[in-house]
């Protein structure tokens, strides 16, 4: 049987393909709508993401997706992202030499930046003077962020997710009580000593965490926190027990698969050729039982999944979509 996609599906996937040179030095557009995530508590945000038997309209959004004309790690893409879909944003915090937690994901600054060297090299003085560079390269009038910006910024709209790199896990809990962003802003906690440590002096902050087989779900298990606190991230693809999927939903918490290693890149080079065929791979990963798909191409694959995107009664107090005043 054809499948239908309607309008502001094929905009949205023709817009995602146009070419930097066609957006860049172009003045960005006001958005139309916002599809915002605005959890009242934390309390809420686990509700948000308990499984319900209902699809999630969400998609993770790594590094911000960036794209043509919008860098990575940059409120700008944050911005826009939110214009398509409700996204839950990664982003990557660093410290800089003067002890300050910047948004950037390489150590060094030469590829997304018009600077060089290593970001703990440099001051926060030093790195707002420098520009970002869109996916394809393309300098922008856009100034690296801070994570308290961010944190700021997201606060009724969106769920950032803060990745490690080389912030200590103390200073990323710091940094969401200091904004009081239990609500909205979670961590990705890469080991189980490091998940009890963050339950133990802040029990109301969310985690992502990696749940890759039996064996880890097992440890996660016997750790003492709830699921209802976590996100199981199961993998870059498929977990291959794929039994993953029901065994975390009947602990009461849910789950995310990753496309930006391998599905992503092949929606990106055009090897899969076709709007349909690409959007049925996506929501295959839903169907085999994922409430959360991580892309780099959030813009995308939101409409791919979501078209139009139906808040579930249960999820109603947490997500909303907005027009501007006119």
């Amino acid at each position: 049987m054809a499948m239908l996609f309607s309008p502001r599906f094929l905009i949205a996937v023709i817009l995602s393909c146009l070419p930097g040179s066609w957006i860049w030095g172009q003045e960005r557009l006001t958005p139309d709508r916002q599809y915002l995530i605005a959890p009242a508590s934390p309390q809420q945000l686990r509700e948000l993401f308990a499984p319900t038997g209902d699809p999630l309209p969400i998609v993770s959004a790594h590094r911000g997706g960036a794209g043509a004309g919008y860098p990575e790690n940059c409120i700008a893409t944050f911005e826009h992202t939110l214009s398509k879909t409700f996204s839950m944003l990664e982003v990557d915090p660093r410290l800089t030499r003067d002890g300050e937690v910047v948004l950037h994901h390489d150590a060094t600054l030469d590829r997304t930046t018009t600077g060089s060297g290593r970001v703990a090299d440099k001051t926060l003085a030093e790195l707002k003077q420098l520009r970002l560079k869109d996916s394809e390269g393309n300098v922008t009038d856009d100034r690296i962020p801070t994570l308290d910006e961010a944190l700021e910024w997201a606060r009724g709209k969106t769920v950032l997710v803060l990745d490690q790199k080389d912030v200590p896990l103390k200073t990323r809990i710091e940094k969401i009580q200091q904004h009081d962003a239990e609500s909205f802003a979670m961590l990705i906690v890469g080991n189980l000593a490091d998940v009890k440590q963050v339950h133990r002096i802040a029990p109301d902050i969310m985690m992502e965490v990696m749940v890759p087989n039996r064996q880890k779900l097992k440890a996660f298990d016997q750790s003492g926190v709830p699921w209802s606190h976590v996100i199981a991230f199961l993998g870059h693809q498929p977990p291959t027990q794929p039994e993953l999927y029901q065994l975390v939903h009947q602990r009461g918490g849910s789950t995310m698969v990753g496309t930006s290693r391998n599905l992503d890149q092949e929606v990106a080079d055009k090897r899969i050729a076709q709007v349909p065929a690409a959007a049925e791979a996506y929501r295959d990963l839903i169907a085999r039982g994922a409430d959360i798909v991580e892309t780099d191409l959030p813009r995308t694959v939101g409409p791919f999944l979501f078209d139009p995107p139906t808040i579930p009664t249960t999820k109603r107090a947490s997500l909303q979509i907005k027009s501007p005043p006119r």
